[in-house]
């Protein structure tokens, strides 16, 4: 059998996939295109793409001038700004890797991230001196630069980024980069055991956008304003401000000030169309618009893209009400961190909307490249929206590995599938559905109990603003389910009507045995229920 050369078979150039590309047509097709920040004084920063090009280029520059060698690690302890965004591309295009530093977590944690990492350099917003001067002794970087958002004077030591931008020349040229080139370094958030590093490269980030601005992933184009609420520290804000500079959108970023009457001023003020962020930010959203009701008929009729936890059905359905569309999407980390979106397939449009809610409040279809398949110990489940497993994946934007720690290879299946920890099914339609993480799900009795579907049917309950379940030991189902309930200010509501509003949705097993009263829920830095602490609270429930 004559066989051919892969030379033969194509004719295509093989360009590099790396950030300069979009760099450059930043600043040569959408100069014009304007870049908003909420400065810490609450005041409005305007500039163009022209001037992020510019600011970005000298940013590589001087760093390539200050010494970093390709490969070197530049960290940011920063807020959501325009020059958070300048360190997302100048330090990339420069050769180096940009790392985010999760400004939430415990300084002891932060500084071993850092140290982990071998940071050479570090950028930080001014408002966050503090915390550097918490974690500074414990750390071994060449250089930290300082960005100035409140004009206050830079402290003694330490370098201001505008004068670290004047280093630059103007002559910057681009480095030749292999487009498996490592882009940016994200850390898991560690809740179980030390954070992990993944690298992630500029090949997985190019294709990452291409595939996030697809009408039916997240549907971001040139006539979008985008505001990422989702802090830029995390997961890289989602992949959004890489894709958000790729079509030439508005981006309007809302610095320090996620709360909610700040971020409505922001969507108002800049008619912002696509925005993102935790279910626990729009949940505060709804709050402030239920008490304001018209509030909504200033905004435009924006799209909410939800991750990082699941988001109850109930507050999908309540933002409907304002002609504001929640869309479900799920990642990971480890997944850059996009894997699935949930959008209404066009044969399923017709359907009762009860059916078509619950689609919207599962994580949804794989994006294209993303494959999905749920395990158990009989091998792969079927795709019939009931028998669960523990969902793998893989793709051209998911990790092989993480940094410098090769124990943690049993996250990876022998044949390449990344392990996620959720436990999900698949539907007959490809829509994935969490029903727990792995060390989430409650086995009573011998039968398997959805801590997250108790949650977010529990939160459909008109006192109650958040809710979580955990498992406790019992001495004769082996466990049982405990659920911990945060009112409504000024709600109330008795255990009994809350086991009477659950019992026509789930069956009786289900229904905790126990729910207790607490003012708020403790959260991972990324918005998560740290359902752990909470274990740690109740293990010794007793159930007499």
């Amino acid at each position: 059998m004559r066989t051919l050369e892969n030379s033969v078979l194509s004719t295509m150039m093989r360009t590099p996939l790396t950030l300069s590309h979009l760099l450059e047509r930043a600043g040569k097709i959408f100069p014009t295109s304007e870049i908003v920040t909420r400065m810490p004084d609450r005041s409005l920063h305007r500039y163009t793409y022209a001037d992020f090009y510019r600011r970005s280029r000298a940013l590589a520059e001087a760093l390539q001038k200050a010494g970093m060698q390709p490969g070197d690690r530049v960290a940011t302890l920063s807020w959501n700004t325009s020059a958070h965004l300048e360190a997302y591309f100048g330090i990339p295009v420069a050769g180096g890797v940009l790392h985010t530093l999760n400004l939430r977590l415990h300084p002891t944690d932060i500084a071993y991230i850092i140290n982990h990492a071998e940071d050479r350099f570090l950028i930080v917003d001014d408002v966050l001196i503090k915390l550097y001067e918490a974690i500074k002794d414990h750390i071994n970087v060449e250089k930290v630069i300082v960005v100035p958002l409140t004009g206050k004077p830079v402290p003694e030591g330490l370098t201001s980024y505008e004068d670290f931008l004047a280093t630059a020349t103007g002559d910057f040229s681009y480095p030749d980069l292999p487009e498996d080139t490592a882009l940016g370094m994200c850390y898991t958030s560690g809740t179980t055991g030390k954070p992990k590093g993944v690298l992630y490269s500029h090949r997985s980030m190019i294709l990452h956008s291409l595939g996030s601005a697809l009408p039916d992933a997240l549907n971001l184009g040139q006539s979008d304003v985008l505001t990422p609420v989702v802090p830029m520290f995390h997961v890289m804000a989602w992949g959004l401000p890489f894709t958000g500079i790729m079509v030439g959108c508005k981006i309007a970023m809302p610095g320090p000030h996620l709360d909610a009457v700040n971020l409505l001023d922001l969507y108002e003020s800049e008619q912002v169309s696509k925005t993102a962020g935790v279910p626990t930010i729009w949940m505060g959203v709804l709050q402030a618009l239920q008490k304001e009701p018209t509030r909504w008929t200033k905004l435009l009729p924006m799209e909410m893209v939800v991750g990082g936890a699941a988001a109850p059905e109930a507050m999908i359905r309540a933002y409907d009400t304002f002609n504001l569309k929640v869309v479900h999407a799920w990642g990971m980390t480890e997944m850059s961190p996009l894997g699935t979106v949930s959008r209404i397939k066009q044969n399923l449009a017709g359907s009762d909307p009860d059916i078509l809610y619950a689609l919207r409040a599962c994580q949804g279809m794989p994006m294209p490249m993303v494959e999905v398949r749920a395990m158990n110990e009989h091998g792969e489940v079927p795709w019939d929206g009931h028998t669960m497993g523990e969902l793998e994946v893989r793709g051209p934007w998911v990790a092989q590995s993480y940094f410098k720690q090769e124990s943690e290879r049993d996250k990876w299946s022998a044949d390449g599938w990344f392990r996620t920890g959720d436990v999900v099914t698949i539907s007959s339609e490809g829509y994935v559905k969490i029903t727990d993480r792995t060390k989430d799900l409650i086995k009573s009795g011998g039968e398997w109990i959805s801590s997250l579907d108790l949650e977010n049917l529990l939160m459909g309950h008109p006192a109650v603003r958040e809710a979580a379940v955990i498992a406790v030991t019992h001495p004769r189902w082996d466990e049982r389910p405990l659920a911990a309930i945060v009112l409504k200010e000024g709600a109330s509501v008795t255990t009994e009507e809350l086991r009477a509003y659950l019992e026509p949705k789930v069956a009786k097993f289900w229904i905790p045995d126990a729910f207790v009263f607490v003012d708020e829920i403790p959260r991972t830095s990324t918005g998560k229920f740290l359902k752990m602490q909470l274990r740690d609270k109740f293990k010794d429930w007793n159930w007499e």
